[in-house]
């Protein structure tokens, strides 16, 4: 294991100090979300006790501390990515929305009858069904890049898939339902050379692995608050500042307008010709303390500490008889999904809730992939900083005896 301080950092999270049906709890479900540190608890807290006021255009002490804030976590989004430029960076709802964004925007404007847009087999919905929504409204077509029974991409099957008629490429980071983590560097690089856009779901990525979008040379990349010990509501759409002003608005209304006549109306600059409304400015200011949180403690260091907690994870469930793991690409992030032989995973979540351990059991928003392996769904334990191997070895002792209880 490498040198995490654990003990403090759980210490960090209040959630954890409690029981669940009797036994501690033990808190599995981390690619579903993330819990929340105190310090994300009392920024969220302290604006609304103190500071709260809307932002932009206000004169008055309030609505600039906010400002002040709000702004100042952009500037921690920029620093965390690696972007290149405040301008670059647009808060939205989730990387959900971020998708949807880039596809009724950029999409919209670029894609049409016959184009194609290339995703993976291994996606979640969000970065599907967006597509397939775009396909429905102009005529283009989606490509799948298939994949291996071990859960990794096949990438001479993507360098295929380029032709005249691509426009676009959309590719999941690091899967949610088998923890692989794609070779994206090698992807984006094909697709320039054939001069397409690559759009980049990080929702799975960013907790667990430093990003640099510059260094990537990703054209899009989106992540949620949620899943980076952060606020539910809040994510973050990250484009090349080229790409962002050919973009038509998303959505109108608020921030997004610089002059507004019944003949015309003159849109704001970047980046807030894409935020709309009123924004969601506790919750802005509580992902920028998530992100001070998480790079006090150093990415690198969570990585390591995260692979070494899967590693000994995986050697202890592949001990149990009937046990299969899903997914076991040689390149994964701490998500261990598996299946039991004659278990149902709703009853393995169910049962292990029963003593305090919580899982998600499902197709974790990633059908394609359940029909891929012939299951209806997985049980998902997936790991973060603050567990530790003797969570793992709760886990695997209480499977054990629920194989009893069935056998």
């Amino acid at each position: 294991m490498s040198a995490l301080d654990v003990l403090s950092i759980r210490n960090d999270f209040p959630v954890l100090a409690q029981q669940i049906r009797g036994k501690p709890l033990i808190y599995l479900d981390n690619a579903a979300s993330s819990q929340k540190p105190n310090s994300v608890i009392d920024a969220i807290s302290n604006n609304y006790r103190f500071d709260y006021a809307n932002i932009h255009r206000g004169v008055h002490t309030l609505s600039q501390r906010s400002t002040d804030s709000f702004e100042g976590a952009r500037e921690k989004v920029r620093a965390f990515l690696n972007a290149e430029s405040i301008k670059e960076i647009i808060f939205v709802r989730g990387a959900t929305e971020g998708i949807n964004l880039i596809a009724q925007s950029y999409g919209r404007s670029t894609i049409g009858q016959d184009d194609e847009i290339i995703i993976t087999m291994m996606e979640h919905h969000a970065n599907i069904v967006p597509w397939q929504i775009l396909c429905q409204q102009t005529g283009a077509r989606l490509r799948v890049v298939p994949m291996t029974e071990r859960g990794e991409l096949i990438l001479d099957d993507y360098k295929s898939l380029f032709n005249s008629k691509t426009r676009l490429v959309s590719i999941a980071h690091m899967s949610n339902a088998l923890g692989t983590v794609n070779p994206v560097a090698e992807m984006i690089k094909t697709a320039h050379r054939y001069n397409i856009p690559v759009v980049l779901d990080g929702a799975q990525s960013a907790p667990h692995m430093t990003t640099d979008v510059r260094a990537l040379d990703c054209d899009f990349y989106v992540f949620s608050g949620h899943k980076l010990y952060g606020p539910a509501g809040i994510g973050v759409l990250y484009g090349k500042q080229a790409l962002l002003e050919a973009m038509p608005p998303y959505q109108g209304g608020g921030d997004m307008i610089r002059k507004v006549s019944f003949q015309e109306t003159e849109y704001n600059d970047l980046p807030y010709k894409f935020e709309a409304g009123t924004p969601a400015i506790a919750d802005v200011i509580g992902l920028g303390a998530a992100i001070d949180y998480v790079t006090g403690i150093g990415l690198d260091n969570i990585a390591a500490y995260e692979d070494s907690l899967l590693c000994y994870a995986t050697e202890q469930v592949n001990q149990i008889a009937g046990l299969r793991v899903i997914g076991e690409a040689a390149h994964k992030g701490a998500i261990l999904s598996f299946v039991l032989d004659g278990i149902h995973p709703h009853d393995i979540g169910t049962l292990l809730d029963s003593v305090g351990i919580a899982i998600r059991a499902g197709h974790h928003c990633a059908m394609p992939v359940m029909d891929f392996y012939q299951v209806p769904a997985t049980a998902r334990a997936s790991f973060a900083m603050y567990n530790t191997e003797q969570e793992v070895d709760i886990l695997v002792s209480t499977l054990k005896e629920l194989i009893k209880v069935f056998r």
